[in-house]
């Protein structure tokens, strides 16, 4: 099963991207399923119907969010009905959503997809691991294949996610930070690891914003309003070859395809 995870999608210029370059990547790299963060994909920040239901129809199967989950308020009624798009499972009881959701390749092959979002320097939350530990317990019983989109802030707690999970899961990635790391491995036990996929988004700019109102905000620490970037983007993704039989990762590619 090869899959394709795709890094935070960036407003329209992350969009337009996908457009262009995504059905040349899975032709190239035989793709069976495709994920991607939105939590960016409505101008920035959240997500709406009319956002999702067009990255579902440019071959996305499986949206993952994060800590702007609920920046737009449709979202709250959305989620509740749209299994497709997911949410951090840690977030506490009664948050409209859910954490996870298997989905089939044409051939048959499931797919387990968990997001978790991190505690540090992030909104309180409930423990990433010990959740991690409660939806793999229902997970597991219906695929071995399992990603995990973990959005977390710091890399050490991304890292420690992954050590944890190690052997549990076929990969855990990291989204977020909007910056791509170099750090692709498979580690010990088999689980395909990478701190963070990276942005998809325009390449001039502060990980997606205006670069001149971010500066701004740094000078003067007043409030300051920030808007997508415009320019030419890149799409930023993860390709995962796993093993069916195993669950296990054989390959992880890291993607940078630039407009």
């Amino acid at each position: 099963m090869n899959v394709l995870f795709i890094g935070d999608i960036m407003g329209e210029p992350g969009r337009r991207v996908i457009l262009k370059h995504l059905s040349k990547v899975i032709q190239e790299h035989q793709i069976d399923l495709v994920i991607g963060n939105g939590e960016n994909a409505a101008g920035g920040f959240g997500i709406t119907q009319e956002v999702a239901e067009d990255l579902f129809d440019l071959g996305l199967s499986v949206i993952t969010l994060g800590n702007h989950a609920w920046d737009k308020r449709e979202a709250l009624e959305y989620l509740q009905k749209e299994q497709r798009v997911i949410r951090p499972a840690n977030y506490p009881d009664g948050v409209p959503g859910k954490g996870t959701c298997v989905v089939e390749t044409i051939h048959g092959e499931r797919l387990g997809i968990l997001q978790l979002m991190g505690r540090v320097f992030m909104p309180m939350v409930d423990c990433p691991f010990r959740v991690a530990e409660r939806e793999l317990a229902q997970l597991t019983t219906q695929t071995h294949c399992i990603l995990v989109d973990m959005h977390a802030e710091t890399t050490s707690e991304k890292m420690a996610m992954g050590y944890f999970l190690d052997g549990k899961v076929s990969a855990v990635l990291g989204t977020h930070t909007h910056v791509q790391t170099a750090d692709e491995q498979i580690l010990p036990q088999g689980t395909g690891y990478l701190t963070d996929v990276g942005m998809t988004g325009p390449v001039q700019s502060v990980i997606g914003m205006k670069p001149n109102l971010v500066i701004q905000k740094f000078l003067t620490q007043l409030p300051k309003r920030f808007e997508v970037a415009t320019g030419p983007s890149v799409l930023s993704a993860a390709v995962l070859n796993l093993n069916y039989s195993t669950g296990k990762t054989t390959h992880i590619t890291r993607l940078r395809v630039f407009e």
